[in-house]
C-alpha cells in the first residue's frame, strides 16, 4: 500500500485541456456571447438542425453530435466487465450508490429551492420569466397553464412561460441527477485514489443512470412545477448515455481483439484524450451564444446560480467523505466515492436541458455554470483530500 502510494506522488494533470480547463470555458463564454452578438444567425441556423417531433425540436444534432464526443472516450475506457469486481469491494461502492441516488437529487432540489426560489429570487427578478419548450404531445392551446407555465405563441411555435428562477432551478435539478462518470477520472488520479474502483464506479453509476436518472428528474421536475417531458427524458438517455455507452462497449472490444490491448491504451486513448473537452466547448459556446444578452444584462445571473451549486458540492463530498471515514474505507477507496458524488455530469446534464428545455433556456445556463464552477472547486476538495489522507492511515489494513 505504501509503496503504490509513493509511485503516485507525482499525480498531476498532464493535459493542457484539463489543466486549463476554467479558462478555457471562460474563454467560450466571451466567443459565444460574441457570436450572438455579432453573427445570431449562425448559433440559430445551428440550434435550427434538429429533429423535429409534431413540428418541434426536440434533439438539437449539432449538440447531439458533441454530446457523442464527450461521451464516447468516457465510455470506451471502461471495462464493464469489472463491474463484477465490485462484490470485492462493495462498502465504497455502496456508499457511492447511496449518496448519489438516495440523498445528492434531493438536497440539490432543497438548496437551489432555498436559494434561487426565496433568498436570491428578488436579485434575479420576481417578475422575470423564462422560454422553454413545451413536453412534445402534449397539446395545449394558448393561454391555458402547465405547472407554473402559461402557453404563449413565439414565432409561430407554442413555448411555456415559465418563472426565470424555476428555469434555472430545473437546471439544477438535472445536475443534481447527474453523478459523474468523466471528470471523476481526473480528480480520483490527482488525489491519488484507486482508480480501478474509480473505473469500477463509474460503470456502475452509468448503468444505474439508464434507469434513475429519467424516474428521478421527471418526480423532482414535476415537483418544482415545470414541465415533465417524459419521452424527451427517455430518448435523451438512449441518445446521450445509451448510445456512447454501447458505441465504446462494442468498439473498445473490437480494437483490443484487432490490435491488442497495449495499443489500445497507449496509441488509441491518447488520440482519444482532448476529444471530450473539445466537444464540450464547441457545445459551451453555443450555448453562451444564446444566453450572452441576458449575462451581459445581468452579470450577477452567474453568481446567484453557482452559489447552491457550491453549497451542494462542498456538501455532498463532506458527507460522503465523512460517512466514508465512519464505514473505516482506506482512503484510496474513500476519495473517489466521496468525489464522484460531488462531481457532476455536467455533460448530460447540459445536453438534456437543451433538449428538454432549448438552447436558449436559463435551465440550459444553470448546467452551464456547473462546468464553470466544476473544475476549481473539484481541485479545491482534491487538495482537501490530500491533506487529510492521514485522517484513514490507521484503516490501511482493515
Amino acid at each position: 500500500m505504501g509503496t503504490d502510494m509513493s509511485l503516485n506522488n507525482d499525480r498531476k494533470m498532464t493535459s493542457v485541456f484539463e489543466r486549463y480547463l476554467t479558462l478555457w470555458v471562460l474563454l467560450c463564454i466571451i466567443a459565444g456571447i460574441l457570436l450572438g452578438r455579432f453573427a445570431p444567425g449562425v448559433a440559430h441556423y445551428l440550434d435550427g438542425l434538429a429533429i423535429y417531433v409534431n413540428e418541434a425540436p426536440v434533439v438539437s444534432i449539432p449538440i447531439a453530435v458533441c454530446l457523442f464526443f464527450m461521451m464516447y472516450p468516457i465510455m470506451v475506457k471502461i471495462d464493464f466487465a469489472s463491474v463484477i469486481m465490485a462484490g470485492k469491494s462493495g462498502r465504497p461502492v455502496f456508499l457511492t450508490l447511496f449518496i448519489n441516488w438516495c440523498i445528492k437529487p434531493f438536497t440539490m432540489y432543497a438548496i437551489a429551492m432555498l436559494f434561487l426560489g426565496y433568498l436570491f429570487r428578488g436579485f434575479i427578478g420576481v417578475e422575470a420569466t423564462d422560454l422553454v419548450r413545451m413536453p412534445f404531445g402534449l397539446n395545449l392551446p394558448v393561454g391555458a397553464t402547465h405547472g407554473a407555465g402559461t402557453v404563449v405563441l413565439v414565432d409561430g411555435i407554442r413555448m411555456l412561460e415559465i418563472p426565470l428562477w424555476r428555469s434555472y432551478l430545473a437546471g439544477c435539478i438535472l445536475l443534481g441527477i447527474a453523478p459523474c462518470t468523466a471528470m471523476v477520472l481526473v480528480w480520483s488520479f490527482l488525489s491519488r485514489g484507486n482508480d480501478g474502483l474509480t473505473l469500477v464506479m463509474v460503470a456502475i453509476n452509468s448503468l444505474t443512470m439508464l434507469v434513475l436518472y429519467g424516474l428521478l428528474g421527471g418526480f423532482l421536475l414535476g415537483v418544482g412545477r415545470l414541465p415533465v417531458p417524459w419521452q424527451a427524458l427517455l430518448l435523451s438517455i438512449g441518445i446521450y448515455v445509451a448510445l456512447p455507452l454501447v458505441a465504446g462497449f462494442f468498439s473498445r472490444r473490437w480494437i483490443i481483439a484487432a490490435k491488442g490491448e497495449s495499443w489500445f491504451k497507449e496509441k488509441f486513448l491518447h488520440v482519444l484524450t482532448p476529444v471530450t473537452i473539445v466537444a464540450l466547448l464547441i457545445t459551451l459556446v453555443l450555448l453562451f451564444s444564446f444566453k450572452g444578452e441576458v449575462i451581459v444584462n445581468n452579470p450577477l445571473t452567474i453568481l446567484w446560480i453557482a452559489i447552491p451549486l457550491f453549497i451542494q458540492t462542498v456538501f455532498i463530498f463532506a458527507l460522503g467523505y465523512g460517512l466514508a471515514r465512519l464505514l473505516r474505507l482506506r482512503y484510496e477507496d474513500a476519495a473517489p466515492a466521496a468525489m464522484i458524488g460531488a462531481s457532476n455530469h455536467f455533460e448530460v446534464a447540459i445536453a438534456t436541458s437543451t433538449m428538454l428545455f432549448g438552447i436558449s433556456s436559463g435551465a440550459a445556463l444553470a448546467t452551464v455554470v456547473g462546468v464553470l464552477i466544476e473544475v476549481p472547486v473539484m481541485l479545491m476538495l482534491v487538495k482537501f483530500c490530500l491533506n487529510t489522507q492521514h485522517w484513514f492511515g490507521e484503516l490501511e489494513k482493515v
